[in-house]
């Protein structure tokens, strides 16, 4: 009972007794740990925002091709969506990621002037755009980048558009961008005729019908319309678009890199931990410790490490969400929201890193003979 009671004290006492190296061993699982808090929060949040976008104008189901980017479909398309039964409003739109200045990039969006999308939006100045216009709107966020406000005039892709009202908007992907009528963009990005999707908002769920099959079955109808188009759920197309799942695996990969490194520093750590109280080691052993005793002592200072690193990592890899949320650059994609379960599930990698890194230094310090190794000099 003694020498369990004794784990924590031995710990404690082992890793302060090298405390550059323990420090060293922190910053290395610390950034392991922050970078897969803002890398993979970052990807998380981006794909929250695409299911709030979603959300917050009541589209029930997205219309496109196979890819996102690549997606074009012809405008004629959305008479026959909106003739379906099921549809209750279609809205066409164009969007793309364009540079506005050398340090500023945005989402821009090409809406029809009468877009259902349009009632989600909050004006804190001025109006919505009218058709056939060059003018646009900006999210609250955007406009205070640029510095803009309503009546000034912005350059996009080479053309001028007056800006007639400022939004507040339900997303990030929203606030930080700019929408202009579905003509204007159309030209200036030479697609005349065609648009990138199609959203829809249906009509309420029938009595009796439940929504999933009531979706399912708007979904079937609107595929069989034309070849090569694709409905999908606002909620699936959500989570499965090539923006998201391109942040999802750098986000993965980066971390991956990042958390290798820390586990190496650890694994460092407790091997020369081993290596250098070896006579200690073997005290313990001749008072009656057992090899398990001494595994339990290493990983408990390994998994020590994992956990005070897990919880300086989330902190460090919040801040760096908070400053890519400010940043021009990255605002518009940005949300600072870190949900609970991400953080627990970064302080589990983060011990279960340091177990890893120590099950071999464990498995040789409990391997040493008790009388080779108070002979160690």
């Amino acid at each position: 009972m003694a020498s369990q009671l004794s784990f924590t004290g031995f710990a404690w006492k082992n890793l302060r007794r090298r405390r550059l190296r323990t420090l060293l061993t922190l910053c290395g699982i610390t950034m392991g740990i922050g970078a897969f808090v803002a890398l993979v929060g970052f990807s998380r949040s981006f794909e929250h925002e695409w299911l709030r976008l979603y959300q917050s104008a009541g589209t029930d189901i997205a219309v496109l091709q196979s890819s996102l980017f690549n997606s074009s479909l012809d405008e004629s398309l959305g008479a026959k969506i909106k003739a379906l039964p099921e549809v209750a409003a279609v809205a066409p739109l164009v969007f793309n990621l364009i540079d506005l200045t050398p340090d500023v990039n945005a989402l821009v969006y090409g809406w029809p002037a009468d877009s259902y999308e349009l009632d989600s939006l909050k004006f804190t100045s001025g109006r919505p755009f009218r058709a056939g216009r060059p003018d646009v709107v900006l999210g609250d966020l955007l406009a205070q980048n640029l510095n803009k406000k309503t009546g000034d005039t912005i350059t996009i892709l080479g053309e001028t558009f007056t800006i007639t009202g400022i939004f507040h908007g339900g997303t990030a992907l929203e606030t930080g961008a700019v929408i202009m009528p579905l003509d204007q963009m159309q030209n200036i990005s030479s697609r005349e005729g065609k648009v990138t999707a199609f959203h829809v908002r249906l009509r309420p769920t029938p009595a009796g019908e439940s929504y999933d099959d009531y979706i399912k079955r708007a979904q079937d109808e609107i595929d069989a319309l034309e070849p090569g188009i694709r409905a999908e759920a606002a909620a699936e197309r959500a989570g499965n678009n090539q923006i998201v799942d391109m942040a999802h695996a750098i986000a993965w990969g980066t971390s991956s890199i990042a958390l290798f490194i820390g586990i190496v520093g650890i694994a460092n750590t407790m091997a020369m931990s081993v290596f250098e109280r070896t006579r200690e080691i073997g005290i313990l052993r001749a008072l009656g410790w057992k090899g398990r005793h001494v595994i339990l002592l290493i990983l408990t200072e390994a998994a020590g490490l994992g956990f005070a690193g897990g919880l300086l990592g989330i902190v460090v890899g919040w801040g760096a969400l908070r400053i890519l949320s400010v940043m021009p650059q990255t605002a518009s994609v940005v949300s600072t929201s870190v949900s609970p379960v991400h953080l627990f599930e970064s302080l589990l990698i983060a011990i279960g890193s340091g177990l890893v890194a120590g099950a071999y230094p464990a498995w040789r310090g409990a391997r040493l003979s008790p009388v080779e190794a108070l002979r160690y000099e």
